[in-house]
Formats: C-alpha cells, structure tokens, sequence
C-alpha cells in the first residue's frame, strides 16, 4: 500500500494545550491513517546546509521554546526512532544527487506536538527530515520527489509547517486566540487551497512572485517549504484541504493530504 503524504501546519507550541478546531482535527487525523513502518516529519524547525536526517532510536522531547507555560516543559513524546528507516532515506537521497547527513537527533516541537496530539500513545516510529537552510521552494520540492519511492517502502511522509506565518503581525495585534483573520492571510491560504486542488506545481513553486501577499504572509520560508517537500513526494497524486481554521488572527491552520 502507498502511503500518503502530509502537510499539516503545527502553530504555536501552546497547540499542544489549547482547545481549539486545529486540536480536533489532529487528535481525529491518526485513526484515518494507514500502519506504516515509520513517520518521516519534515519540520520548519530544523534548518541544515544539507539534507539531514534523524537516527536516534529513542528521539527526546526538544523543548526548543522559551516562556510557555510550565506545562509544555512537562510533556514528552516517547515514540520509538526508526535509525534503519533513515539509513533507507539517506540512500534515497544519495541516489538522487543530494549530499545527506545524519544526526543523532530529538524531535523539535514542530515534530512532537502534532505527532503528540495524532498518536498520543506515541506507538508510531518517528523520525525527522531537516529543510534547507536558505533554499527556496523549488529545492525542497526538488528534495521531496527524491523521497517519493519511500511511500511504497512503508513510510509515511509528515511535513510540518504552516500554511502563514508572519509572527510579527499576530503578535501586533496581541495574542487573542479567536481574532479574525486579516483579509491579507485569508487570501493567501485560499490560494494556496485553490493552486492545490488544481495540482498547479508550478505557481506553488513560483508562490513568492504569483501568490497574494505571499511575503506578508512568510518573511522567511522555512515555515512553508516543508508544503512544497510534500508536493514533491506526493508524485503527481491529487491533494487536497484536509483542515482548515485559524488562529490569533493572521496564523492559518490548514492542512493537506496527498494520495492514500
């Protein structure tokens, strides 16, 4: 069976103890998912040079934020590493030209909290995929079409981001949860939905000249690449609006799935 392709957007790390549409939708997601032997998370928090993988067999909690609330330092995410799946994906990549590293490695929050909240009993083997630091969208799309053949080796592909991420403008108009979403965010994930369904690859690699307010919504890229790596490794499969909400105003939640 081929695994599908994910892209889900993890927000804050306060995600993992809100009550909130995006909480649902996670805590729903893990039982819609087919057994695989693995789940590669591609996380916007993990930037390389290179191409680097994760081979730690029992990955720690990265606790990689600072003044949240006592409780986020107290949960773990204990899930099993998969250090034989990422022997597999550094020769993937190998074979593809990439230049691949490995790392002895935990898992940051953009890995952890959606994976606490899909399998909180953490049985899923998880290990983790770095971005590129500094490459733009057609790299990591480049990088996920390395990855495809690993959907029929049992493994199935996470990327973690989010669909907008401009943390200035949601921390300007203060931290409320429920605010509405500005028009400038709100049409950018709309276009992002409507480019997918259309499996428009090019404009999506292209999102920086062709989308709306496309730097408003990421002054970096680290936080939407990840989308393009599951492009990528989709192969062509249709995608399609899995999730979608919002929260403190300007941070979209959606999320996507691809095949499967």
């Amino acid at each position: 069976m081929r695994m599908p392709v994910l892209f889900v957007s993890h927000g804050s790390p306060t995600l993992a103890l809100q009550d909130t549409p995006a909480v649902h939708f996670l805590e729903g997601l893990g039982a819609s998912l087919p057994e695989a032997r693995a789940v590669l998370v591609v996380s916007a928090h993990w930037e390389m040079h290179r191409p680097t993988v994760s081979i730690s067999e029992r990955p720690e909690t990265i606790h990689d934020f600072r003044g949240f609330p006592e409780a986020l330092y107290r949960m773990h995410h204990d899930a099993p590493g998969a250090p034989e799946v990422a022997q597999e994906v550094a020769e993937v990549l190998s074979e593809a030209g990439w230049q691949p590293g490995l790392a002895d490695r935990g898992l940051d929050h953009g890995a952890w909290i959606p994976m606490h909240l899909i399998d909180p009993e953490a049985k899923r083997p998880v290990l983790q995929l770095s971005v590129l630091h500094g490459a733009g969208a057609e790299a990591h799309y480049r990088l996920g079409r390395a990855l495809a053949s690993l959907r029929d080796r049992g493994i199935l592909i996470l990327a973690s981001g989010s669909i907008t991420h401009n943390l200035q403008e949601v921390f300007r108009g203060g931290l409320v949860l429920d605010r509405p979403s500005p028009d400038w965010a709100r049409s950018f994930a709309d276009w992002v939905a409507q480019k997918i369904g259309a499996n428009a690859v090019d404009d999506l690699v292209h999102y920086r000249e062709r989308a709306p307010h496309a730097v408003r919504n990421h002054p970096s890229e680290e936080h939407f690449v990840p989308l393009h790596v599951a492009l990528g490794a989709a192969e062509g499969d249709a995608g399609q609006r899995i999730h979608e909400s919002h929260e403190f105003g300007a941070l979209h939640m959606d999320a996507y799935r691809f095949g499967g």
